[in-house]
């Protein structure tokens, strides 16, 4: 079994996880990846609230894309497709993993469900909607970190990294839809935000566990619906690139350790490390 390390990062195809999948492998990690897109080409935007009547539209990024990318850096490449939704495809992804390379050192939970009722408001909810949501975003996460954690306990050592969001931390502008999220959305993603602490409390130090908040993001999907004018004025607009060198740092150097139980703001963190200029 090889020594170098392995980082399994979902929701890999494009956006903040493929930027995550990249700086991994630029900092010496293999890097299995999972998404639902296997293909270039393949990808489609998804409604993501009953009150919208934006268009389906193609958006760029691909499995088989981050892969090549992946190599192209000199690193070996996995990819895994993985739908939230599926929890037989939840906990087959890790074991891939294991059973292929031996080991995952790493593991970056950055896939969300985004489908449904992500910005739909309040007296748009249904109980079938909301419930997709808190099992995409928060049960089926802690499902497939529960398949990466023994190894990790068997070793001594591994870091996982958790993708959590400022919306379960403050409370929007404006309504869903205008400036605003969904509350169903924000509700699965503080659910989420509670497990590092838990990771932390059970099975540290050997193992730890970070949230890091990417902030305000423009995702291919938002670039093709050209739909983030209050967004971005309202909240501004990072760069995954900085959240890739952040979470590469934390999956990666001795000092990681001393950001643990905080809530970790991943673009102000790569700049003050000097991972990226200002």
């Amino acid at each position: 079994m090889s020594d170098v390390g392995v980082a399994l990062v979902t929701g890999a195809s494009r956006g903040i996880g493929k930027a995550i999948a990249l700086a991994l492998a630029q900092v010496g990690f293999d890097v299995a990846i999972t998404a639902r897109t296997e293909k270039e080409g393949e990808g489609r935007s998804e409604r993501n609230s009953v009150r919208t009547d934006e268009p389906i539209v193609a958006v760029p990024g691909s499995l088989e894309t981050t892969a090549a990318q992946i190599e192209a850096l000199g690193r070996r490449a996995l990819p895994v497709r993985m739908d939230l939704l599926d929890p037989a495809a939840v906990v087959a992804a890790p074991a891939r993993v294991l059973e292929e390379w031996g080991r995952i050192d790493c593991l970056v939970n950055n896939a969300i469900f985004q489908g449904g009722a992500s910005m739909d408001r309040v007296l748009d909810l249904t109980p079938e909607s909301m419930t997709k949501l808190v099992v995409g975003n928060y049960v089926h996460q802690v499902l497939l970190t529960q398949q990466v954690i023994p190894s990790m306990v068997e070793r001594g050592s591994g870091r996982i990294i958790n993708l959590v969001s400022g919306s379960a931390r403050i409370d929007p502008r404006a309504p869903a839809g205008a400036g605003g999220w969904g509350i169903a959305y924000s509700a699965s993603k503080a659910a989420f935000g509670r497990v590092a602490g838990g990771i932390n409390a059970e099975f540290g130090p050997g193992v730890m566990a970070f949230n890091i908040d990417p902030g305000n993001v423009v995702t291919e999907k938002r670039k093709a619906l050209a739909t983030d004018d209050v967004f971005v004025a309202g909240y501004g607009s990072e760069s995954p690139e900085a959240i890739g060198a952040a979470a590469a740092w934390l999956a990666s150097n001795p000092d990681a350790g001393g950001y643990l139980g905080k809530w970790i703001f991943a673009p102000a963190l790569a700049v003050d490390l000097g991972l990226v200029e200002a």
